[in-house]
């Protein structure tokens, strides 16, 4: 799984309408996520860093909600952005998160494990087991 890492309001212009998740490293605002929607249509989820879900605007969130999109709290450890504008989540964290979760396992006991492991917080964690059961 690829996270776009989207460091600036300045490139949102340039993300590709077909990416399905991304992180927003700035704080955005809600035009900022207004114009994001329009350009990326098919958005499953946006995640932002903790510091900036505390501040958020409420409107944003049920907005975001109404629009099918998953607003998601959490950081990307380690990335550089000048390496590779994705986050990429590991085929073999994504199989043993989808393991955790057929084994019967509560999303909070398979987002317990996994963080141990794997550098990615709960709310991605959750987000790949209930999207990877789906699938």
């Amino acid at each position: 799984m690829k996270i776009r890492i989207i460091s600036s309001r300045e490139e949102i212009n340039s993300i590709r309408p077909n990416e399905k998740a991304v992180h927003l490293a700035f704080r955005a605002s809600n035009v900022d996520f207004l114009n994001l929607l329009k350009k990326v249509p098919r958005l499953q989820m946006v995640q932002v860093p903790p510091s900036y879900m505390k501040t958020m605007s409420k409107a944003i969130e049920v907005f975001l909600d109404m629009q099918g999109v998953k607003l998601l709290e959490g950081d990307v450890w380690g990335h550089r952005k000048d390496i590779d504008e994705y986050f990429t989540v590991e085929d073999a964290t994504i199989e043993e998160i989808r393991s955790l979760a057929d084994s019967g396992k509560t999303l909070d006991s398979v987002a317990n494990q996994i963080q141990k492991k794997a550098r990615i917080g709960p709310d991605l964690i959750k987000f790949i087991a209930t999207t990877e059961i789906t699938a």
